[in-house]
C-alpha cells in the first residue's frame, strides 16, 4: 500500500529564552527536528545548518535500500558544514545541534537520530518512544544505576554524549527502518516539549484525534503552561493511505531556520542555510503545515506573555561542555573537560560525615569524577533526618562551593535539632508521687449504749470525718509538666526541597 504524510510543524521561543535555537522541517517525504545549543555562540546557526543539509532529501529519489545511507551522509555533511562555519567564524566555537529525522521512502520510514530530541509513534492507542537519548543520564539508566523516574529529575539530565558539534568527532547517528502503517501518528520534538510535558499527557493529546496543526498548537500550549524554560518545537505527522487521501506537497520550515540567514557573499552553490530558507516562504512563522497557511507568531500567542529575563546560560551552555566532561575524562583526561569538572560542587557523605565534593556525583566506569573538597566532621550523616540522609547519600548539587557550604550550615542546624529532639524523647518524664495513706484516728472511746469490747473500725473507703475526730489529708499530688517542644531552626540557605525541617527525626541510624 502506498502511504503519504499529513503533517504540521510548530516552534516557540518559550517563556525564558530570548532567542529560538530550534529548527524544524516538515515535507511530504522528510521530517526533521534540530535543537541547537551554544547560547549566543550559535545554537540557532547550528540547527539551521542541519536543516539546510537534510532538506534536499525531501524527494522521491530514495529507495528503501539506500534511504538510511542518504540520511547518514546528510548528517555527516551537516557536521562538516558546521566545522567549516566555525573555521570561518571562530566566535561560533562550541555550537552544536541535535538531529532527529524521518525519511519516507515507498511504504517505509527511515529514522536517523543523534542527541536528545525525540521521536514517538502513536500506534493502536499506545505511544512509544522510538529514539534513545544520547545523554549521560541515559547511560546510567542503561546500566541500572538510575530509574526512569530518577532520570527525569537528575541534575545532569541534559549533558549530551553524542551530538553534532565542533568539539567531538563521534557524530555517528542511530539508524533504523520502520514500516509505515496508515493510522500511525508520529511526533518529533525537542526536549523543550518532552522535558516538561509528561508521557501520559503527550499520549492523551496525540490520541485526541485533532488534525496535526491543532495538535501541534495544543502541545506547545502545554509546554508554555508548564513554564517553557527552553525553546519548544514539534512536528506531528499522520501516516495516511495515499490512494484515499489527497497528497500534501507544501514543505514547512519553523524556528531558527526561517530567520537565521547570514548576510555574506557566496560564491558558487548556495550555503546549507540558504538552501533551507529557499524551501519556504521568507515570512517568520510559528506554525506551518502541509495543508494550512503559515500563521504569524503574534496570532498564535493567545495572550501568553513572554518574560523578558536575561538568558539563563548554564543549562544549554553546559550541555555541550558536558560531552567533553564524560568523553575527554574517560578517553584522554582533557584539560578543558577536567577544569569544567572542577567547577562543579555537591554535598555528600565521606566516612559517615557530611562533606563538600568537587566534581560530579557520578562515576563513569572506573573513573571517579569527584573528590572531597572539605568535610564537616561535626555533622554525622546518621544525625540527620531521614529525608536529608537520603539527599546527602544521593548528592545535593550546588552551583558554587560557597553555596555548597551554605547547604552544609543548614544541615548542621537540622542535625542539631534532631539530636535535641531525640535526647528529649529519651529523657523520662517526671512521674507522680503516690499520695501517703491516710492515718486513721485512734480507736474511739466507747459511748454509753456501746456494746462492751467494741472498737471503732476503719471503713474500706476514705475515712469520714467524725465529731471530735481528726482526718489526715493526703499529700498534694505533684503537677506533671510536659517536656517543652523542640523548636527546629529555619534554613536560611535551605536546599531546594521543601520538606519540613526535622520532620522525620527518628532514631539515629548507623
Amino acid at each position: 500500500m502506498a502511504i503519504a504524510l499529513r503533517y504540521a510543524a510548530r516552534s516557540d521561543v518559550g517563556l525564558v529564552r530570548q532567542n529560538n535555537q530550534d529548527s524544524a522541517y516538515a515535507g511530504p517525504h522528510l521530517l526533521v527536528v534540530a535543537d541547537g545549543m551554544g547560547g549566543h555562540a550559535g545554537g540557532d546557526v547550528a540547527s539551521s545548518l542541519a536543516i539546510g543539509e537534510l532538506a534536499p532529501l525531501d524527494g522521491e529519489s530514495h529507495g528503501a535500500d539506500d534511504a538510511l545511507e542518504h540520511l547518514k551522509q546528510a548528517v555527516f555533511a551537516a557536521h562538516r558544514e558546521l566545522l567549516s562555519r566555525v573555521d570561518e567564524e571562530p566566535q561560533l566555537t562550541g555550537m552544536g545541534t541535535t538531529v532527529t529525522a524521518l525519511l519516507r521512502t515507498g511504504g517505509k520510514l527511515a529514522l536517523a537520530h543523534i542527541g536528545d530530541s525525540r521521536a514517538y509513534v502513536l500506534r493502536d492507542g499506545d505511544l512509544i518512544q522510538i529514539t534513545k537519548d544520547h545523554t549521560f543520564v541515559q547511560t546510567l539508566v542503561d546500566e541500572g544505576r538510575l530509574t526512569l523516574e530518577e532520570a527525569e529529575q537528575h541534575p545532569q539530565r541534559s549533558v549530551l554524549m553524542r551530538v553534532l558539534s565542533d568539539v567531538i568527532d563521534d557524530v555517528e547517528p542511530d539508524l533504523s527502518m520502520r514500516e509505515g502503517r496508515p493510522g500511525d501518528r508520529y511526533l518529533l520534538c525537542s526536549d523543550g516539549l518532552s522535558g516538561v510535558v509528561s508521557h501520559d499527557t503527550l499520549h492523551d493529546t496525540l490520541a485526541a484525534g485533532a488534525d496535526p496543526a491543532t495538535t501541534c498548537e495544543a502541545l506547545v500550549q502545554l509546554a508554555l503552561r508548564a513554564g517553557a524554560p527552553d525553546n519548544v518545537t514539534c512536528i506531528v505527522a499522520d501516516v495516511v493511505d495515499a490512494a484515499t487521501e489527497p497528497p500534501v506537497t507544501n514543505p514547512a520550515v519553523v524556528g531558527a531556520a526561517t530567520l537565521n540567514q547570514r548576510a555574506r557573499a557566496t560564491v558558487g552553490a548556495p550555503s546549507a542555510a540558504e538552501r533551507a530558507a529557499a524551501l519556504t516562504a521568507p515570512v517568520p512563522m510559528s506554525v506551518a503545515s502541509g495543508d494550512t497557511q503559515p500563521i504569524p507568531l503574534a496570532a498564535m500567542r493567545d495572550e501568553v506573555q513572554l518574560i523578558a529575563e536575561p538568558e539563563k546560560a548554564p543549562r544549554r551552555g553546559l550541555r555541550l561542555v558536558g560531552v567533553l566532561v564524560v568523553l575527554a575524562v574517560v578517553v584522554a583526561g582533557g584539560y578543558t573537560a577536567w577544569r569544567w569538572v572542577q567547577s562543579q560542587y555537591f554535598v555528600g557523605q565521606s566516612a559517615g560525615v557530611v562533606a563538600v565534593f568537587q566534581g560530579l556525583p557520578e562515576d563513569v566506569g572506573p573513573v571517579k569524577l569527584s573528590h572531597v573538597a572539605g568535610t564537616a566532621s561535626d555533622i554525622q550523616v546518621a544525625d540527620l533526618p531521614e529525608f536529608d540522609r537520603q539527599r546527602v547519600q544521593s548528592g545535593i548539587v550546588a552551583d558554587t562551593e560557597s553555596q555548597a557550604w551554605k547547604i552544609v550550615d543548614t544541615l548542621s542546624a537540622r542535625a542539631a535539632a534532631c539530636r535535641a529532639s531525640r535526647a528529649a524523647a529519651a529523657t523520662p518524664s517526671p512521674t507522680a508521687t503516690a499520695s501517703p495513706s491516710a492515718t486513721l484516728s485512734p480507736s474511739a472511746t466507747p459511748t454509753a449504749g456501746s456494746t462492751a469490747g467494741s472498737t471503732a473500725t476503719a471503713p474500706a473507703a476514705s475515712p469520714t470525718k467524725k465529731a471530735g475526730a481528726t482526718t489526715t489529708s493526703a499529700a498534694p499530688t505533684p503537677s506533671l509538666t510536659e517536656t517543652d517542644p523542640v523548636t527546629l531552626p529555619s534554613a536560611s540557605a535551605a536546599p531546594t526541597d521543601d520538606a519540613p525541617l526535622g520532620s522525620d527525626c527518628g532514631a539515629a541510624t548507623s
